[in-house]
């Protein structure tokens, strides 16, 4: 893996990925970040060495390099999820990319559906605490210690500045932010009644596909992590509707406004 993380990283050298502060992967609820953006560089995913595909219709795939609010950022246009048959090594090697290209700071969103029912639709949560249910890590491979510290601490996986800055951008803009405990299932089919079940018993508030991975690798590099959710459906065991996609879409966007003001904000602050 190190020589093909210093392959890519010099082949994004070469295209002009100059010394990004900020990593920013953009799940979705984000996407529209990217119009605020000053564009420098842009490269496919198929483009770049050992880099994977982007297989999920509503994903897109090309990693972006530029200014936003005045810092320069690399910006994953479209993740990468353990579901499309990638490993978590896969997953999670954009995230030691940007490491590498010189980022110390690294911003995520995504897709969750709310256990806790305090939270409604279209709502946003804040990551304080995870539940890794994906059965694997992204650290259980082979020569892992010569990339950073095998037993990587987890103790404070979401970095606590970076988070109450989120609370106090929230809090000005009038921005409801929910906090809570995200599990990562392997999907990619939706949760039966009884995992909602299991999933609010051992202290979830919202359950997704992806995140923690980067956040473990982002904690393995000594990165500084915060991840942001948008609620898009109520996963009510007593209540379970059949899901609808284009709902969850909708309810993203509807909460992409607020997400795209705490992330500027945030960025301008760094």
């Amino acid at each position: 893996m190190i020589k093909e993380i210093e392959e890519t990283t010099e082949y994004l050298i070469h295209k002009g990925f100059d010394k990004p502060e900020i990593g920013i992967i953009l799940g979705t609820g984000l996407g529209q970040l990217i119009n605020d953006v000053e564009i420098i560089h842009s490269v496919s995913y198929n483009h770049i060495p050992y880099f994977p595909t982007a297989t999920v219709e509503f994903h897109k795939g090309k990693l972006i390099y530029g200014i936003l609010s005045g810092k320069k950022v690399v910006i994953m246009q479209g993740r990468f999820h353990l579901y499309e048959g990638y490993s978590l090594q896969d997953v999670t090697f954009p995230v030691r990319i940007m490491k590498r290209l010189g980022i110390s700071t690294l911003l995520v969103s995504n897709a969750a559906g709310a256990i806790n029912l305090d939270m409604k639709k279209g709502e946003i949560m804040l990551i304080t605490d995870h539940l890794n249910l994906l059965g694997d890590s992204p650290l259980a491979f082979k020569g892992v210690s010569l990339l950073g510290e095998r037993f990587a601490d987890m103790s404070e996986p979401y970095d606590n500045d970076l988070n109450d800055q989120f609370r106090s951008i929230a809090k000005e803009n009038d921005i409801t932010l929910h906090e809570g405990v995200y599990a990562a299932m392997l999907g990619p089919q939706l949760e039966t009644k009884a995992e909602y079940r299991m999933l609010k018993i051992i202290g979830s508030d919202a359950v997704g596909m992806s995140t923690v991975p980067e956040v473990i690798v982002s904690n393995h590099l000594g990165l500084r992590v915060a991840a942001v959710s948008v609620i898009t459906d109520e996963c009510d065991p007593d209540n379970l509707k059949p899901v609808n996609i284009d709902e969850i879409i909708a309810m993203a966007n509807k909460a992409e406004p607020q997400m795209i003001t705490l992330f500027k904000s945030l960025i301008e602050k760094l």
